[in-house]
């Protein structure tokens, strides 16, 4: 992805676990790379389809300043989160925060901290067949959309599915959703258990009836085994009212482990005839 970089930006500012350092201050060193398409604005020769490195630079100085952390590990941390929110056509960010005077009695050029950070993009089951399910759908994704750590929110068609799993239970709506995310998988996997506890969902039964459920089918190139969050999801290939609708959304999205991406597994499982299959579409 191409590149704006900002190299050696000089801010005064408060930053330091000894109370001298945040009372009397010292010059900290600002190294960026911003992840961002660039070549509409080149074309264009138009600054507004691109980020405003001036800008971003004037909002480092600002927020360094007028924010105080005990470690520029903090620093960083927050300075990245609030560029990332800040300007949208910024993917991810390298950013490098240098502390050339900090008080260590050795002779040194500087110390740094060095993180990057940056949106990733996630697809998300989401299904209900208790009470009003389109009402629980719906308000499944407007507490996707209301949270500023996720944005670009799209959902597939809705699908009444039957019930997988061998418990006898209402038929589902089911959907699949993609939006990108600031949170980690463990941190999105918080989010959604909390989107589901307020639709009031309980865990009784494995595979039984539920107000709301949200799962992680992939995030970005995340693999994980983890009990608590298995990702790719492991049974996916499983499941048509999953690979029907990621099929609409992300067809090529591979699938390290079964070696295949969503279209191929999508076909296969309908010459399969496998379970999980779908009734119709909701309009």
């Amino acid at each position: 992805m191409d590149q704006i970089r900002i190299e050696n930006l000089e801010v005064y500012a408060h930053h330091g676990v000894f109370p001298q350092e945040t009372q009397k201050g010292q010059i900290f060193v600002i190294n960026a790379v911003l992840h961002t398409e660039l070549k509409k604005a080149g074309m264009g020769d138009d600054l507004a389809l691109s980020t405003n490195y001036g800008e971003v630079c004037l909002f480092i100085d600002d927020y360094l300043r007028e924010h105080t952390f005990l470690l520029i590990e903090a620093a960083a941390e927050h300075l990245a989160k609030e560029l990332l929110l800040r300007f949208p056509l910024i993917e991810c960010l390298a950013l490098e925060i240098k502390k050339p005077h900090a008080p260590i009695n050795l002779p040194f050029s500087s110390v740094s901290v060095h993180i990057e950070r940056g949106w990733k993009r996630a697809y998300l089951g989401i299904g209900s067949n208790l009470g009003d399910k389109q009402g629980y759908i719906q308000k499944g994704i407007e507490g996707l959309k209301e949270n500023p750590m996720i944005r670009g929110v799209k959902c597939s068609k809705i699908l009444t599915t039957s019930p997988y799993g061998g418990v006898e239970q209402d038929d589902f709506l089911n959907a699949v959703i993609e939006l990108k995310t600031l949170l980690t998988p463990y941190e999105l996997l918080d989010f959604l258990h909390k989107l589901e506890a307020e639709a009031g969902r309980e865990r009784k039964i494995h595979w039984g009836p539920r107000t709301l459920d949200l799962d992680i089918l992939f995030y970005q190139d995340f693999l994980s085994n983890d009990p608590t969050l298995t990702v790719p999801h492991p049974d996916m290939q499983n499941r048509k009212f999953v690979l029907e609708p990621l099929d609409e959304l992300c067809p090529w999205q591979y699938n390290p482990v079964t070696g295949k991406n969503v279209r191929q597994m999508y076909l296969e499982l309908n010459r399969s005839g496998k379970i999980g299959e779908v009734q119709e579409e909701v309009q």
